[in-house]
């Protein structure tokens, strides 16, 4: 009796352990696919996420201007921006390639920043222009898709690697530029020794607490227990694979019956997916937000380009002079504006100015100022006529306090008579060729156009030969500080002026803008940066 009792007690005990045994395989199983399904399923969506933030950060359509050799610093602030924004969010690589679109076989690198203390790797920074093989038909497939936008990103995950590597998923997104078209790739390559690192812990405690509850269940009640301990604890760990599943709140709190420590973990496990849930939701807006507001910014600069002159030769059909202008903004839309343009065959108006503030509010102030003094120059009169229109109708509509200085000339381009006006901006520059220097031309100033109404500006004028030439700037060239927060000044301008003297008005600009970065060097830019030259020629 005894034997059969003890020999019916081994069974059970046995059965139980199987029983336990078996289940702590499914449960651990269950929660290791789980758990890596949830965990694959975030990475792919939070990394699409950083790497399409990156993409905010580069130029698309400057690229292959990078790889002939211009806009030097330009590319040094954005490697510089790259590699900074690679070290926060703890990747491994950042790097952006221009694929070869007849087979995708091919690709050339312009970017590439590595932190190889992420992952303890030993990645070399490709060189820009380094040309490489696509590694794989996956990869030329991947690349295709994303260059003919039949996809918005692509993924790739190497979970078991053979050259040295560790794990890590490689995001690629496009980079697009202002003509719509895909340019370019933007790959993020980020670490998954997360996931290995926490999946094993993860399975390890749903094995040892179902062997734990199984030796329990061996020593104690088996009915008892189970309706007692076994039973909430496998609602608990149904609940949160239910949620690692789905990332959808449960209706309720898991019922777990008495014990405290149980309706603690219950507690926990409904809060974790509250939090959860609401980090998702944030997250997923926030995300939303930042990509309206970068859309938003691109439209606006692509506007404020528009409402100004920016193809050159200007007047491709005019000898008789030639007028170039270029605008840098501090921001990635800005307050400073000029314009040109031809009122008749005779008389060529120009202006520059600096609104008072900057981003999209002093774009908006820009485009009206613009817009007014343009409109206001087609219907006849002097300078100081039309900037006494255009305050008035500025200061009538400002309720945000706003001001601008413009510099306003109108030349009669048979004599070489200009007659122009100033509401508070920098006085011009003026090269005269019998006397082979530049000299600054200083002039009364009017009050700035907006602060006050029906204020009366007084014209000045001035006479240009062929052979002389105009320079016209806002204060973000004089006033550009270096990394000790010394100016450039508006003398070392002028010196500098002299340098090109002889040399044609685009060559000019572009000489001063590169004395200007030079003076800067690694220093921000801190205002909006603009400069337009005029050279009257021999008819």
């Amino acid at each position: 009796m005894k034997k059969r009792q003890r020999r019916m007690s081994s069974n059970v005990i046995g059965s139980i352990i199987t029983l336990m045994v078996v289940f702590a395989l499914t449960v651990s199983i269950i929660g290791y696919f789980n758990f890596t399904s949830a965990f694959e399923k975030e990475y792919d969506v939070s990394t699409y996420h950083m790497a399409n933030t990156a993409t905010f950060l580069l130029n698309a359509d400057n690229l292959e201007r990078y790889l002939a050799g211009e806009e030097e610093e330009e590319y040094l602030q954005t490697r510089e921006y790259l590699q900074t924004y690679c070290e926060k969010i703890h990747v491994s690589l950042i790097y952006v390639i221009i694929v070869d679109r007849s087979d995708y076989g091919r690709f050339v690198s312009v970017f590439n920043v590595v932190d190889n203390s992420v992952d303890d790797s030993e990645y070399t920074a490709w060189e820009m222009g380094y040309q490489r093989n696509t590694t794989n038909d996956t990869y030329r497939e991947k690349y295709r898709a994303i260059y003919e936008k039949e996809v918005p990103y692509e993924t790739y995950y190497r979970t078991k690697t053979t050259d040295g590597q560790h794990p890590h998923i490689t995001t690629m997104v496009p980079l697009i530029d202002s003509k719509g078209d895909v340019v370019a790739i933007l790959c993020m390559q980020r670490p998954i020794r997360e996931l290995t690192d926490a999946r094993r812990p993860y399975v390890i405690s749903i094995a040892l607490s179902a062997v734990l509850l199984g030796a329990i269940a061996v020593i104690y009640v088996m009915t008892y227990l189970n309706r007692q301990v076994v039973a909430p604890i496998v609602k608990i760990s149904e609940e949160a694979s239910r949620f690692a599943r789905e990332n959808v709140m449960g209706g309720k709190r898991v019922s777990v019956g008495k014990y405290r420590e149980l309706n603690e973990l219950s507690d926990s496990i409904y809060k974790m997916e509250s939090d959860m849930v609401t980090y998702i939701d944030n997250l997923t807006k926030a995300t939303a937000e930042r990509e309206r507001i970068g859309t938003q910014l691109e439209l606006a600069s692509a506007i404020q380009e528009n409402s100004i002159p920016t193809d050159f030769p200007a007047f491709p059909e005019r000898n008789d002079f030639d007028i170039y202008a270029v605008m840098k903004p501090a921001r990635q839309v800005g307050g400073d504006f000029y314009n040109f343009f031809l009122i008749d065959d005779d008389h060529l108006a120009m202006y520059i100015g600096d609104v008072s503030d900057k981003g999209i509010p002093a774009a908006l102030f820009m485009m009206v100022t613009n817009i007014l003094i343009s409109d206001r120059t087609y219907m006849g009169g002097d300078p100081a006529e039309i900037l006494s229109f255009v305050n008035n109708h500025l200061y009538e509509h400002n309720r945000t306090d706003m001001f601008v200085t413009v510099w306003l000339g109108i030349l009669e381009l048979s004599t070489g008579k200009l007659i122009a006006t100033n509401a508070g901006h920098d006085d011009a520059v003026i090269y005269h060729r019998d006397e082979d220097s530049f000299r600054l031309f200083k002039t009364r100033h009017g009050l700035i156009a907006g602060a006050m109404p029906h204020m009366h500006y007084r014209n000045f004028s001035f006479e240009l030969k062929p052979g002389d030439k105009l320079f016209l700037y806002t204060d973000g060239v004089p006033e550009a500080t270096d990394c000790d927060n010394n100016l450039y000044t508006i003398d070392r301008m002028v010196e500098d002026l002299n340098r090109f003297r002889h040399d044609s008005p685009e060559d000019i600009l572009s000489g001063i803008q590169g004395c200007v970065n030079e003076f800067v060097g690694e220093a921000d830019q801190f205002d909006d940066l603009t400069m337009l030259c005029i050279e009257l020629k021999e008819k």
